[in-house]
């Protein structure tokens, strides 16, 4: 074996959980209100449940788990531009949001999905 030393490429794709039957909700908020498009799963992992979405270059899995509970602290963070849209958008639709302005070259905002899953969106001020 050669020698070589491995180097980081990026990130694939992070996976939520959400609880049985989850899925169409999920599709409402990923895809509907989030606008990410769902990917279609191979289909030998289709009999676990749960449904895929394309989040830039990256995915998000939402895996079905059934004895579900929320990530309250782990969490994704979402790199967006015009952040005050989706802001906007998220509270027009009946979504809380915390804006947080701890880390000061960020706009940065935390909500959660329909399964109380923390998420971070961010900007580069």
């Amino acid at each position: 074996m050669a020698n070589k030393k491995h180097e980081w490429v990026g990130l694939d794709h992070i996976q939520l959980a959400a609880p049985p039957g989850a899925e169409d909700a999920a599709r409402r908020f990923f895809g509907d209100l989030l606008k990410m498009t769902e990917v279609p799963k191979p289909e030998k992992l289709l009999v676990r449940g749960g449904v895929w979405f394309q989040c830039g270059a990256q995915f998000i899995h939402i895996g079905i788990e059934s004895a579900f509970a929320p990530a309250k602290k782990a969490h994704p963070a979402f790199v967006v531009q015009n952040i005050e849209s989706l802001m906007e958008h998220l509270q027009q639709n009946d979504v809380p949001i915390r804006i947080d302005d701890e880390i000061p070259h960020l706009i940065r905002f935390f909500a959660e999905d329909p399964f109380g899953n923390r998420l971070e969106f961010m900007e580069a001020k």
